[in-house]
């Protein structure tokens, strides 16, 4: 982005630009696509364009088989093409004309800020003469231009410096390789010489080296030095300015791997400069540190070489030779600020994932974890994690900048509970004692040696251990698996009552939470217990040791009696798989939410080990509110979206955002909801004979289908539920998946099936499957399944497909395309509600009860939300089926609460407005049988 001079250019600047912004007619924009777009894809994209291009929020509804991802991609990279022409073109005649257009102040746009609009104040004080005023204004004229000037040459000697890239990547690679084979052979000849002149002290002396590292350093807390950041200080001048961009997050990393995928066969694949941005996990190349496995572990190792890099250079820079033999501590080869410039500049070339990303970095020699930052400020396009953007501590490490920039969120549907997890912490009884234990041993082994502020903040954080273990009614001198509680249940706090109660309202928790993240005191701690053991014996119960030389001595890997020698590496991974105390750092954190937007839980369940404190998040509105207001726009799309007035009244107008800057847009083929005056709803690419949904009333022997928690287990309402499916498998060809409430109700009906010998009924027809549990199993599942269903079809016997019992939910209602034969219907048992007694769920619903206003004649907010919970899991589950546009599939609701009129506004239009309502069940299955038959065919 431009960069203007102080004062008054900033406004004359600002004009200029918005006046180049000015939306043109949606028929002159051109939209690159792969292929001749659908109707609605068209519309997709011109509404995006406008969203966009007005700075508004935009709620995007495409199912699949619209394509949607592809609509984004072409759309979002059309608007930012324009924009960056039209900015390059204003330029250019402002830098021609070297004048500023004449009506420049007179037609301020209400988007610009307060201070723009006091233009006229500034240029012309009252009683200023006219030669003043003109002076002022020619020399502003004057250093605009200059300073265009000025980016315009920085921008094309990025763009040369970018086109070169290509042609000398090889030369450099070689004689990259030629330079650190000829370094990789003089380190380790001097490493030979020093180890060969070490002598008899060189091993206790590196020991010394691994205890100073250990110790805190003094702590200030209003100078700190931000030298820890990863970025040496000479390298912070270098930083490059953000242009605008496009932050496009997901959901996990494959779905953003296959986004990028689509990015690179669009018509953009070849100009766009896209940066894929990801955990050290992922984009580690230092096999040193990915063995390690841990996130927690990879993330703690690579900030220690970080700040070893630094600690290095610090004592290179003071000129101390002496200290040269006492440098054991390891650095990254990865981080190399040349080779990190030279892997950003190549992976702006041309579209990469973050595999392709990693190969490269190996390549080069550099790390892509740093060096995908260091590309965000040139990048067009940032692909990134759910987390990563919503976070705002998250967001500020990686070097995020939303100051007017366009964020789309993809696979939004779950996007509160997202928000509301991120920023949520859970603790348990057993961490806290261990972290308790762990930093009291610390503070005695270095207590000499920390400065005063250390010690007093240590000691602050003990204290606050250890009210956290007596409000949950334990002791924290004593085992935590072996206490057992007196109290136990559920009691939920606000966080002013839980500060109380816990009596620690007289402590600073801002100060507390500012000192460990300046301290890194828990990084500190973690690599004490990391050398020492995982759980350490409380200090009193270990013999005095005199003399440091004899403490030393008692640290040595083959003194196995001392509880304190350092354990074998592999049993201290399997002993600490994270850090407490950095879990209760997050807990700290969240207490310093605003009273009103979040609550504490106390979980007592029989032990301390068990117990736990859990701070919920009831308002997901606060840390969206920034990311809305620093935006220039906010895409907010999924593939079903409905009910969409959780985001409207949960997140966006309590994020303070008006009505009229949120527009809806639906591919449906129903009208625009009545509380939603700005929703386009074009249609959906799948015929409408080709889908069949139905809500089934009543079973074969007339029982009534209500499955509510009382009567769903009744034996005749599993009885009855079994006779449906034995029909439905008998006319439906290839595969029928049955969503269940949950894991134990499935569990429940399938072993009433079997005792009643219902299973072997439907065994007859369909082979069956069950959703398992564990997530490493779902693959295989998923495999069996789809050939079951090959077979069957080859073979022409009686079984015609396979049955999968799935839950709502689960592993199979998300991510999972049953497309073709492997879902020609989908049948939903019963409304999955959430659990209307969890402490959590009432407190969100009496919150929103207090919160959000009331409409008459529609039902409490508290209520809304948990139907809105159920029908957004529904909608996700139904939506596995019909995967494109020639594919078909029945969709079968068994329950008559489906039938009333507020339950079917919340399912999708595109299913909503085929639905048929069956009050028995003859006239349900004939017409199941009639759809199927005339659509046996080829699929």
């Amino acid at each position: 982005m431009l960069c203007a001079p102080h004062g008054v250019s900033d406004v004359l600047l600002t004009t200029v630009l918005t006046m180049a912004n000015k939306t043109p007619e949606v028929g002159d924009i051109h939209f690159p696509f792969p292929f001749t777009p659908y109707s609605i894809q068209k519309d997709f994209m011109a509404e995006l364009y406008q969203v966009l291009e007005a700075g508004k929020i935009g709620i995007f509804e495409s199912p699949t088989g619209t394509g949607k991802s592809l609509s984004l991609i072409c759309g979002a990279l059309s608007w930012l093409r324009d924009f960056e022409q039209k900015k390059r073109q204003e330029e250019a005649r402002l830098l021609e004309t070297g004048t500023l257009p004449l009506n420049v102040g007179k037609d301020q746009p209400p988007s610009l800020s307060s201070s723009c609009q006091e233009t006229p104040d500034v240029l012309r004080p009252a009683g200023e003469p006219d030669w003043v005023a003109q002076f002022m204004q020619k020399k502003e004229e004057r250093d605009l231009v200059d300073r265009l000037q000025e980016e315009r040459v920085r921008r094309r000697e990025r763009e040369e410096r970018l086109r070169q890239i290509r042609h000398n990547a090889q030369l450099k690679h070689a004689a990259k390789r030629v330079r650190q084979e000829e370094e990789e052979t003089e380190r380790l000849l001097r490493l030979s010489r020093e180890m060969l002149a070490g002598g008899p002290g060189a091993e206790q002396l590196e020991q010394l080296t691994g205890e100073e590292e250990l110790v805190l350093a003094e702590y200030e807390s209003d100078e700190e030095k931000g030298t820890a950041s990863g970025v040496d200080k000479d390298e912070d001048d270098l930083e490059e300015e953000h242009v605008t961009k496009i932050y496009y997050c997901s959901r996990t990393h494959s779905q953003l791997a296959q986004f990028v995928h689509e990015v690179q066969k669009s018509p953009f694949g070849k100009d766009t400069r896209l940066i894929s941005l990801g955990s050290r996990q992922n984009l580690c190349v230092n096999e040193d540190v990915r063995h390690l496995g841990s996130v927690q572990l990879i993330n703690d190792r690579c900030v220690e070489m970080q700040r070893n890099k630094h600690e290095r250079k610090s004592e290179a820079e003071e000129e101390k030779p002496k200290k040269r033999r006492q440098e054991p501590r390891a650095t990254c080869p990865f981080y190399n600020y040349e080779q990190l410039q030279l892997l950003r500049d190549e992976v702006l070339v041309e579209v990469k994932d973050i595999e392709q990303l990693v190969t490269l970095g190996k390549e080069a020699h550099a790390c892509p974890y740093y060096g995908s930052r260091f590309a965000i400020p040139a990048a067009q396009l940032v692909v990134l994690p759910y987390q990563m953007l919503l976070h705002a501590a998250t967001r500020q490490a990686a070097g995020i900048r939303l100051q007017g920039q366009v964020v789309v969120i993809d696979e939004a549907h779950n996007l509160i509970d997202t928000i509301t997890g991120i920023h949520s912490a859970e603790v348990s009884g057993s961490q806290l004692c261990q972290a308790h234990s762990q930093l009291l041993q610390y503070m005695e082994r270095y207590g000499r040696r920390l400065k005063a502020k250390n010690l007093m903040y240590i000691k602050q954080i003990l204290y606050l251990l250890e009210k956290f273990v007596t409000v949950l009614g334990g002791n924290i001198k004593q085992n935590p698996h072996s206490q057992r509680l007196s109290q136990t249940g559920t009691e939920l706090k606000t966080i002013n009552d839980f500060l109380f109660l816990s009596q620690i309202d007289n402590i600073n928790l801002f100060k507390v939470q500012r000192y460990c993240e300046k301290s890194m005191v828990s990084r500190k701690l973690f690599g004490f217990t990391e050398k020492y053991g995982a759980v350490l014996a409380p200090s009193r119960e270990q013999p005095r040791l005199a003399g440091f030389q004899q403490f030393l001595q008692s640290l040595q890997p083959e003194v196995t009696k001392t509880p304190a020698a350092p354990v074998e590496e592999g049993e201290a991974r399997a002993l600490r798989p994270s850090s407490p105390l950095m879990h209760i750092e997050g807990f700290l954190a969240a207490l310093t939410t605003a009273n009103q937007d979040g609550r504490v839980i106390l979980s007592r369940q029989g032990s301390l080990s068990q117990s736990s404190l859990k701070f919920l998040l009831l308002n997901p509105a606060v840390p969206f509110a920034q990311v809305v207001k620093e935006c220039r726009a906010v895409v907010i799309a999924g593939g079903t979206m409905q009910p969409v007035s959780d985001f409207r009244e949960q997140l966006l107008a309590c994020a303070g955002v008006d009505a009229e800057r949120v527009v809806e847009f639906s591919c449906e083929q129903s009208a625009p909801p009545v509380f939603s005056p700005l929703c386009i709803s074009p249609g959906h690419v799948i015929p409408p004979d080709n889908i069949l949904p139905l809500v089934v009333c009543s079973g074969p022997s007339n029982q009534q289908l209500e499955f509510t928690y009382q009567q769903r287990e009744l034996p005749q309402m599993m009885t009855e539920t079994g006779r449906i499916l034995c029909n439905l498998c008998n006319v439906v060809p290839g595969g029928v998946v049955c969503f269940f409430p949950s894991y134990e109700y499935q569990r429940q009906v399938h072993a009433h099936w079997d005792k009643s010998g219902l299973l072997a009924r439907l065994a007859v027809r369909k082979k069956i499957f069950q959703e398992p549990k564990r997530a490493n199993q779902v693959e295989q599942v998923l495999l069996e399944y789809s050939k079951c269903i090959q077979c069957c079809g080859q073979m022409g016997s009686t079984m015609t497909g396979a049955l999968l019992l799935s839950v709502v939910g689960g592993k199979m209602s998300e991510g999972i395309n049953f497309s073709d034969n492997l879902g020609r219907c989908v049948v939903m048992v019963g409304m999955p509600y959430p659990n209307i007694k969890s402490p959590e769920l009432q407190e969100k619903m009496a919150y929103l009860d207090q919160t959000l206003p009331r409409t008459p004649g529609q039902v409490p907010p508290g209520k809304a939300l948990v139907e809105n919970l159920c029908m957004k899991a529904v909608n996700q589950s139904i939506g596995r089926a019909i995967r494109h546009q020639k594919d078909f599939a029945s969709i079968v609701l068994l329950d008559q609460r489906y039938a009333r009129p507020p339950i079917l506004a919340k399912l999708p239009a595109w299913i909503r407005d085929r639905v048929e309502i069956k009050t028995t069940f003859g006239p349900a299955i004939a017409a199941m049988r009639k759809f199927h038959r005339e659509r046996s065919g080829p699929s």
